[in-house]
């Protein structure tokens, strides 16, 4: 049942991760965004992380994401607005770089060892311990460019009001 649950996390995390990409509707874009953080939220609790995963609904899939969407109807963006941008040339070598990623994941997870999960993975004391020891300085950076990003957001949507 584990290994089921885990090839079905997956496969709906990583196509509704290329629908944030490839869709039009930002509105789409953010349900994808949601249901991909959910996917990934399953996947850790299969890893036996509770609270990683309730963490990852409560802050990611709930708190971020209404931000995002509040931003998205502030913005008043229109499907027909969002151009699809990007040469031939581009989408080429982004595809390129893409399959040599993938193909370099698959080497990897062939030749090499299977992952390891620390044993206090998920724990309230380990995530703790990782975000205010280890993470501290990525942890405060990601909350300074989330605030930029929205006041740069405010900024934009005041300039466009009559």
């Amino acid at each position: 049942m584990e290994a089921f649950l885990f090839w079905l996390f997956s496969i709906v995390g990583v196509a509704c991760g290329a629908m944030v990409i490839w869709n039009r509707n930002p509105m789409g874009s953010a349900v994808y965004l949601v249901t991909t953080m959910l996917c990934l939220a399953g996947l850790y609790a299969l890893l036996s992380g509770a609270f990683v995963a309730a963490l990852q609904v409560l802050i990611y899939a709930g708190a971020v994401m209404v931000l995002i969407l509040f931003v998205i109807m502030m913005l008043n963006v229109r499907q027909e607005v969002v151009p699809r941008e990007g040469s031939l040339p581009a989408w080429i070598i982004a595809g390129v770089l893409g399959l040599i990623v993938v193909v370099n994941l698959a080497v990897l997870f062939r030749h090499g060892d299977s992952p390891t999960v620390a044993e206090d993975f998920g724990s309230i004391e380990g995530v703790g311990a990782q975000l205010f020891a280890t993470y501290v300085l990525p942890f405060e950076l990601i909350s300074v460019l989330l605030l930029i990003a929205v006041i740069g957001a405010v900024v934009l949507a005041k300039r466009r009001a009559p």
